[in-house]
């Protein structure tokens, strides 16, 4: 099966549980010409009245700028892989069984298909994790 695997950088801000909170910080970031790829964005239940929005990728020093002054920084705790490809029944189950293989536990795992295309933001606890699973994705 043929992956296309990348690291990626995850940015990472606050932002107000109300109506806009979400469209406020992701109107900075399009003001400054960012095309996001990868949105997640949730509230904080241990923080009434407030959520996080995580987004990727933040390219070149402008967009790092205006990203930082709408509140968003580069994750330092988010290591994180995008593997895209071909979608087939069991893919999520064959990839995070690899990944189980290698002893390398899971923070956070999100995936969608459009036609017959996944992709899948893995986001792992060390930058070692990351490049180990990077590799084994390569090979499958």
């Amino acid at each position: 099966m043929a992956l296309q695997v990348d690291r990626v950088d995850t940015w990472a801000a606050g932002m107000d549980d109300q109506p806009g909170g979400l469209a406020a910080k992701l109107e900075a970031l399009a003001a400054a010409g960012v095309n996001l790829e990868f949105i997640i964005a949730r509230r904080a239940p241990d923080k009434p009245g407030t959520g996080v929005v995580f987004v990727t990728p933040i390219k070149g020093a402008a967009q790092s700028r205006a990203a930082g002054a709408a509140g968003f920084a580069k994750s330092k705790s988010l290591h994180t892989v995008r593997v895209a490809g071909t979608d087939k029944p069991g893919l999520a189950a064959t990839i995070t069984a690899a990944i189980a293989a290698k002893g390398v536990n899971l923070r956070g795992f999100s995936a969608a298909v459009v036609g017959r295309k996944f992709i899948a933001h893995i986001a792992v606890d060390s930058t070692g994790d990351a490049t180990k699973i990077g590799r084994m994705l390569r090979a499958l």
